[in-house]
């Protein structure tokens, strides 16, 4: 079908013409977060037994994916590069795996040949006059699948909100184009907040100073930080991805990016994630500038912020400040991800602070501060990286103790109804003859 903007006619093609693009041994790179095409996808997936041993490539993902039904598995390999909820079975089966890399360092595997696409399949805006769509909620790694892929798939979705930055393309650069209207997929953490979110929230809060540079995810944790700011002043973001609560801060002139060395006066992330009201937000928005991640989570460009304080978490941490933060055991649970692109770069930053935030316990009640990690646990951040830790019950720094010291100041903070047991740990482990 065709369709008509500002003089320019722009020919679009129906998903099973634009999906047949896509041919056995090829690996295909999928747009992720909110802007995941679940349209085009679902369409690949169903081509099942028509097309074998084709590598599925992507960061994170959303939405309802029928990996499981019979011969998806048997046509289609996952490679992840980040774990998201709706593939971690995938990845954790025989037919997917994961590829442990720093996130700043994904688009050189596109660009570099460690991993050469052959096709990308992306959510973009409605193109504007000249022809320019943009990639939306999410630059992240896409920017270079775009520029490295022999061929690219657009799902043009006018419900994509147009970004400034890094996320312009023309749609020449299209092989094939899909216009399909959709919502995109909403994540809200707007919710009422739990008192060990609280707590912890205002333990974070306390250690940021008025003028800092913030990176911080999205979840319950960042959430309650933000709110613990609405007194601060001249904060900034450089950030991998935020959400929702950034907006009444940037509204009440809480946030300013005044301070900031890199882009002042501008937020900057790689990609967003949250509720209609954030997309609305962000749409043609001039002071958001979503730039490629290779540029946002570089540490060389990090530190030039001034007081960068990071603040990310883990699902467990052993006494002497060894982080896992991306599985559980041997099972996959999430990735790398950017956590020690920014850990380093807060700690390289002048006055900055890498901050460690967790729940002391899990929600069964198994302390998150253990002796040591389970068995074939991840190290995403190294205990060398590591400076603040936070847990509901305060807040420890790590830099510059030795290991013994480290241990009590962790157990200081793990929940009291474990903390005779890393006591006895301890004693153990540094008993002194």
């Amino acid at each position: 079908m065709w369709k008509y903007f500002c003089c320019m006619d722009i020919q679009y093609t129906s998903a099973e013409a634009a999906i047949g693009l896509v041919k056995s041994g090829d690996r295909v790179f999928i747009h992720g977060s909110a802007a995941t095409p679940l349209y085009l996808l679902n369409a690949l997936l169903e081509r099942a037994g028509e097309i074998k041993d084709v590598e599925l490539v992507s960061i994170s993902t959303l939405g309802h994916l029928d990996w499981s039904r019979p011969g998806v598995t048997d046509s289609f390999f996952l490679n992840s590069l980040f774990v998201s909820a709706n593939v971690r079975d995938w990845v954790n089966s025989p037919y997917g795996d994961y590829v442990p890399v720093f996130l700043s360092e994904i688009p050189s595997l596109f660009k570099d040949g460690v991993l050469p696409l052959d096709v990308a399949i992306v959510q973009v805006s409605a193109p504007d006059q000249h022809g320019y769509c943009t990639l939306g909620t999410s630059v992240d790694a896409t920017w270079t699948a775009v520029r490295t892929a022999k061929k690219v798939i657009a799902q043009v979705n006018p419900k994509m909100p147009r970004t400034h930055g890094n996320t312009q393309v023309h749609i020449s650069r299209f092989t094939a184009m899909v216009w399909h209207e959709a919502e995109l997929p909403e994540v809200d953490y707007g919710c009422k907040l739990d008192e060990v979110s609280k707590k912890i929230g205002e333990h974070v809060a306390g250690l940021i100073e008025d003028g800092s540079t913030l990176q911080m995810g999205i979840g319950c944790i960042p959430d309650a930080v933000l709110r613990c700011l609405t007194n601060h002043k001249g904060l900034g973001i450089h950030t991998e991805m935020f959400s929702d609560g950034v907006i009444p801060l940037v509204e009440s002139g809480v946030i300013t990016n005044e301070y900031k060395k890199i882009r002042p006066g501008k937020l900057v992330s790689t990609f967003a994630l949250g509720t209609r009201k954030l997309y609305d937000f962000i749409d043609d928005n001039p002071n958001i500038s979503f730039m490629d991640v290779s540029y946002v989570n570089d540490t060389a460009i990090i530190r030039k912020n001034p007081k960068v304080v990071a603040i990310n978490s883990a699902l467990e941490i052993d006494l002497t400040g060894q982080v896992c933060a991306d599985s559980l055991g041997t099972y996959q649970y999430s990735g790398i991800g950017g956590q020690m692109d920014f850990m380093r770069g807060a700690s390289l930053s002048p006055g900055g602070k890498p901050i460690i935030a967790l729940p002391s316990v899990t929600g069964k009640g198994v302390s998150r501060i253990a002796p040591m990690l389970k068995p074939g646990a991840g190290v995403v951040t190294t205990r060398g990286h590591v400076h603040y830790v936070v847990t509901e019950y305060g807040v420890v720094n790590l830099y510059g103790k030795n290991l013994e010291q480290r241990a009590k100041l962790l157990t200081s903070i793990a929940h009291p109804d474990h903390r005779e047991e890393l006591e006895r740990a301890m004693y153990s482990r540094f008993e002194r003859v």
